[in-house]
């Protein structure tokens, strides 16, 4: 055999078997390309394809802010950078003169009846020409409750005075009662309308409206009758700790009309301050009777104090406008024996303790 028929033979032999190998991958390639490839539509969760829905239509809502003035913008940044309204100048050394800063000394404490003196001569007729400007006191409060985390609620009342003067205030008041002598008796103080159950039924009936009278007084006996209109009193119901339920009728309607009507303000940024502004009287009044209408009222103060230690009443000031000037007095004179309010206190606790 030549050797150019034997190269001959080996070539096509090598050409055969690459000719196999590339069928068998082609066949490979077929048979994997022709299985079947599994895949499952499974169900979405209950829910969600709605929750996608809404999402998907939510609008993002912008608020628009009106006009703020500019004393309001940026209020509680404003508020929490200003001076603390409460004054402690008891580290501070006492004056030694008439003339003096008060940023390094204290507050000079006036006896009362001096204090009034000095607000007459600024209102004499050759300066303000007021001799019968009204006298306001200042009296600021620490409003901090039983707790640290608690605070005294703004309250308003009305302080009886032993000597009356003109408030400018319209007051009305309505008296219930059984026995006609108390009837009288708050008729005869100034009371608008005084009765008994015929009363009632006149309101029930109509003849006779709640909302004509500010406040609502009424003795002890006639309050199994009076329930029938708890609903229309709502607040203005008769009860012991508001004063308007009393057997002695003719006192609380002298107190509504002609008392102090005063009002304690929580500080909204300093929550444990307050401060109340009310009126004494005139200038002209007698000293005596000011001072007098003066303990009067800081009692009733010290008498919605929070049964917790330390002090509530913290400064008392004494102004009278168109004059800026406060003079300071001293108010812890004026207050009721402290053991007889601690003893005052100890019943109300043991009082409620036998409630409970």
């Amino acid at each position: 055999m030549s050797l150019g028929r034997c190269l001959l033979q080996s070539t096509r032999w090598l050409q055969t078997i690459q000719l196999s190998t590339v069928t068998n991958v082609n066949r490979s390639i077929l048979v994997s390309t022709a299985l079947p490839i599994q895949f499952r539509n499974y169900a979405a969760r209950k829910g969600t394809r709605e929750r996608k829905k809404k999402k998907a239509k939510v609008k993002v809502e912008i608020q628009k802010v009106g006009f703020i003035p500019h004393n309001l913008r940026n209020r509680d940044k404003m508020l929490a950078e200003r001076a603390s309204k409460k004054v402690d100048d008891s580290w501070k050394q006492n004056p030694i003169d008439d003339v003096y800063p008060l940023k390094y000394y204290k507050w000079i404490v006036y006896p009362f009846a001096e204090a009034v003196k000095a607000h007459r001569e600024t209102h004499h007729p050759e300066m303000y020409n007021k001799p019968d400007a009204e006298l306001y006191v200042t009296i600021e409060l620490n409003m901090q409750g039983e707790k640290k985390t608690r605070f005294v609620e703004n309250f308003k009342r009305i302080a009886a005075v032993p000597h009356q003067f003109n408030h400018g205030d319209e007051r009305s008041v309505i008296a219930f009662a059984k026995n006609i002598e108390s009837q009288e008796k708050a008729s005869k103080e100034g009371a608008q309308l005084s009765g008994g159950v015929d009363l009632i039924k006149q309101i029930q009936n109509g003849q006779v409206l709640l909302t004509d009278f500010q406040y609502i007084v009424a003795h002890p006996d006639i309050m199994p009758e009076l329930v029938v209109l708890r609903g229309l009193m709502k607040k203005n119901f008769p009860n012991p700790k508001a004063g308007t339920l009393n057997t002695d009728i003719g006192k609380v309607v002298q107190r509504l009309l002609h008392g102090i009507s005063y009002q304690a303000i929580k500080d909204e940024f300093e929550k444990d301050f307050g401060k109340i502004d009310a009126v004494l009287g005139t200038l002209n009044m007698d000293e005596r009777y000011l001072e007098e209408n003066f303990a009067s009222l800081i009692n009733d103060v010290y008498n919605q104090k929070p049964k917790r230690q330390g002090g509530f009443i913290m400064r008392c000031l004494l102004w009278s406008p168109p004059s800026q000037e406060k003079l300071k007095i001293g108010h812890e004179q004026y207050l009721e024996d402290k053991n007889e309010l601690k003893e005052k206190e100890l019943e109300d606790v043991e009082g409620e303790r036998v409630a409970l």
